[in-house]
């Protein structure tokens, strides 16, 4: 199996057995091993790989799968381990250690191996609410009610005391952007150059990191404790997340964003004329969006089948957060200059979450054979349509979208060594 020449997401079940074989082909460079289980069983597997030469001893660690529905990082995690392994310089006294997938439960729901449209992309889309996230779950839960997968990623953060950590992850429809819990100097450089070449626009406005320090297009560095910056529009604090334990051992995150459908309208640095009043609007329509589907959730129940009862507590999850976010955004905080790259971040993000929280509860209704159903998947195809025709969404190959991941994970690497750490 060539994930790299597949035009589709692989599988858990296809990254363990591409990583076997590769541990198989290559007995002393390469090693497969579980980190642990997740909540319903499934291996948490962590491919190795052993550093070359004599050196400082220090380790890598890049997580794939945080996130059901941003599967392009374990396609990511297996093309570096390739290239790690035909060229190994970056190995040169570091131990490179992949975690192949951070939620396979999550990843088992979310089954969109090849979206052919955002529409196909969210028929069978999952993403589970902020607790049953293994990054984000320390943020949210107390250390005693923390989910298995969180406590095995803490526990290889704890083994590994890896210089640097790296999160793969997505976005549905935008650009692509580094989010670090430390500055990594020179980073924006090759990123900007890479993404350049593979037509990937820089997302230069990300909704994620409002207000945060950013020392070149498209890199955002995350505030201090005690910032407002942080977390404007999220319950979490990132700084709780699984992303600072490496600050323990004085590592550094990096978490890395690509976009499965592009658009250049995120890329726009110009000032907008009239921010306030773009985010009244954005508001008015989010709430105006969310009223539908909390209508037709109040019809919907669980019963006995897990798989509903996993996608309700995503849908009430996202309901839940949207009065907060419309509150933020026409709150005294609201921003009195931005970019036009800003406000259409802004508007993306408003679009998917009453999106995802509608698409994930006609899953529900329409296995129950619910009469809302009809209605609710109008409502999914219209959103579908007009999200990508507002943003002029072009499709990026899964192999373009891997290519420039794996650049940006070495060139962190490359500019944290030469940083000195």
């Amino acid at each position: 199996m060539t994930l790299l020449r597949d035009t589709r997401y692989p599988t858990p079940h296809e990254l363990a057995l591409t990583a076997r074989a590769l541990a198989d082909e290559h007995p002393g460079d390469a090693l497969l091993r579980r980190a642990g289980a997740s909540r319903g069983g499934e291996p948490l597997w962590v491919l190795s790989l052993a550093p070359t030469g004599h050196g400082t001893g220090r380790n890598v660690l890049v997580v794939a799968g945080a996130h059901a529905n941003e599967p392009v990082g374990g396609a990511t995690a297996l093309a570096l381990a390739r290239r790690l392994l035909r060229e190994p310089a970056p190995r040169a006294g570091c131990g490179w250690h992949f975690l192949l997938c951070a939620d396979p439960d999550g990843a088992g729901l979310h089954r969109t191996p090849r979206p052919y449209s955002l529409l196909d992309y969210h028929r069978s889309f999952y993403r589970p609410p902020g607790p049953e996230q293994p990054e984000w779950a320390p943020s949210l839960l107390p250390p005693d009610r923390l989910p298995p997968e969180t406590l095995a990623l803490t526990a290889l953060i704890d083994e590994l005391r890896p210089v640097l950590q790296v999160s793969l992850h997505a976005t549905d429809l935008g650009g692509s952007w580094v989010q670090l819990t430390r500055d990594i100097p020179g980073l924006a450089e090759p990123f900007g150059k890479s993404a350049a070449e593979l037509r990937i626009p820089v997302e230069n406005g990300a909704s994620d990191a409002a207000g945060w320090p950013s020392p070149g297009p498209g890199i955002f560095v995350i505030p201090e404790p005690g910032s407002e910056a942080a977390g404007a529009f999220h319950p979490e604090d990132t700084r709780l997340s699984t992303w600072y334990h490496a600050h323990r051992y004085a590592g550094t995150t990096a978490i890395v964003e690509v976009p499965m459908w592009a658009s250049d309208l995120v890329d726009d640095p110009a000032p907008h004329p009239d921010p306030r009043g773009a985010l009244r609007l954005l508001a008015g329509r989010l709430t105006t969006d969310a009223e539908p589907v909390a209508r037709a959730r109040e019809g919907a129940a669980a019963g006995p089948d897990p798989m509903a009862g996993a996608l309700l507590r995503a849908v009430d999850w996202t309901l839940a957060l949207i009065p907060r976010i419309a509150a933020e955004w026409t709150g005294a905080g609201a921003p009195a200059e931005a970019t036009a790259a800003y406000i259409s971040s802004i508007d993306a993000f408003g679009r998917r979450l009453s999106l995802r929280a509608a698409a994930m509860l006609l899953r529900v209704l329409r296995a129950q054979g619910h009469p809302a159903a009809p209605g609710l998947d109008r409502l999914v195809t219209g959103w579908c349509e007009e999200f990508s025709a507002r943003f002029g969404a072009r499709w990026v190959p899964v192999t373009t979208q891997v290519e420039h991941q794996s650049r940006t994970v070495l060139a962190a690497y490359e500019r944290l060594v030469a940083a000195g750490r």
